[in-house]
């Protein structure tokens, strides 16, 4: 790792490392495979696609950054070193409010399942926090494009620096949501005695990926909240920067590692296993019995189904009906299996 020691010239401020992007690009594309074939075993595209196309885009961004770490003198002449670098930023930088997105999914599909304790409606939880990501990802991918382009003038960077400190911000406020709207859910579970392992399981695996991801933010929040402004051609300019630009260990740790443990994560406890692939089915309040409501089809053509997606569930949405969980209310319907645990 580089020991603190600033290079003029280099777009990451130092000389990068050129193992470790070998290796986190490696791991990030068997994540990625494991991922993929989770959600083809599964079914749960709609539920987990985000982890994959994540993984995916990790993958790509570290690939990115090897190639940069031959070649990271910034050069005018050279559009293709400047264009990599901000790539690997963009696409290191953008997933992990991707991943939180995902995890609120995956907290809706948990809701869907029981839908008698939630504190809010299911459908609710995606759209909402849908709404929020994407405001997160507009401030976030804009933000470091602008600051990580030394050819962008001082007020420039500024802007995007604020950007994104805007983007950790709010992306801490709703990680703050999440666990109260967790943390009311399962404490209704407890108290209802709903013990449930297609429950409880993937709760845990949430609490375990949003303190990963909280985490990270908290050291991308400090890192902006340090003196931030790069200039290349300076060095003594460059030495009075935060340490967690300066060493490139930070990153590798609190960025890198973090971010594939939430990928490996997901892939030791797919949620896929534990819940079931229809949203109609529902666990009584019995907390063991599962019932099959109506299924509710889908008439939407495949451009909106795509165009919902692209615009994290706001638009184009599929229509429900009221009533859907009444069955539950006298355990009407069939009963798909007995034991949960």
């Amino acid at each position: 790792m580089a020991g603190g020691d600033p290079i003029v010239g280099s777009l990451y401020v130092y000389a990068p490392n050129r193992v470790a992007p070998v290796f986190f690009t490696t791991a990030y594309a068997l994540s990625a495979i494991g991922h993929i074939w989770q959600c083809r075993r599964y079914n749960s595209w709609k539920l987990v696609g985000l982890h994959p196309l994540c993984a995916v885009m990790f993958t790509v961004g570290y690939a990115l950054r090897e190639y940069g770490s031959f070649n990271y003198i910034y050069d005018e002449n050279n559009a293709t070193i400047l264009i990599t670098f901000i790539m690997s930023q963009v696409f290191i930088f953008v997933c992990p409010p991707l991943l939180e997105l995902a995890n609120y999914h995956v907290l809706g599909r948990i809701f869907y399942y029981v839908p008698h304790l939630p504190p809010v409606p299911p459908n609710r939880v995606l759209t909402t926090f849908g709404a929020l990501m994407a405001l997160i990802e507009f401030l976030n991918s804009l933000g470091v494009s602008l600051s990580a382009n030394p050819s962008s003038s001082h007020s420039q960077q500024e802007l995007g620096k604020n950007m994104s400190l805007a983007a950790l911000i709010l992306q801490l406020i709703i990680i703050a949501s999440f666990v109260a709207l967790a943390g009311i859910f399962h404490r209704r579970c407890i108290k209802t005695n709903i013990h449930a392992k297609a429950v409880l399981t993937p709760l845990y695996t949430l609490y375990t990926s949003m303190a990963l991801i909280l985490i990270r933010c908290i050291y991308r929040l400090v890192e902006h909240t340090g003196n931030t402004n790069v200039d290349l051609d300076n060095l003594e300019s460059l030495r009075q920067l935060s340490p967690i630009l300066r060493y490139e260990w930070y990153f590798y740790i609190f960025e890198a590692t973090l971010m594939l443990l939430n990928s490996v994560l997901w892939n030791v406890w797919h949620p896929g296993r534990y819940l079931p692939e229809k949203h109609n089915i529902h666990l009584a309040r019995d907390g063991v019995t599962e019932i099959e409501g109506e299924e509710q089809k889908d008439q939407r053509s495949l451009l909106l189904k795509l165009l919902s997606v692209l615009t994290f569930g706001l638009l184009f949405r599929k229509k429900t009906q009221r009533g859907s969980f009444e069955e539950l209310q006298e355990y009407r319907g069939l009963a798909r299996r007995s034991e949960t645990n």
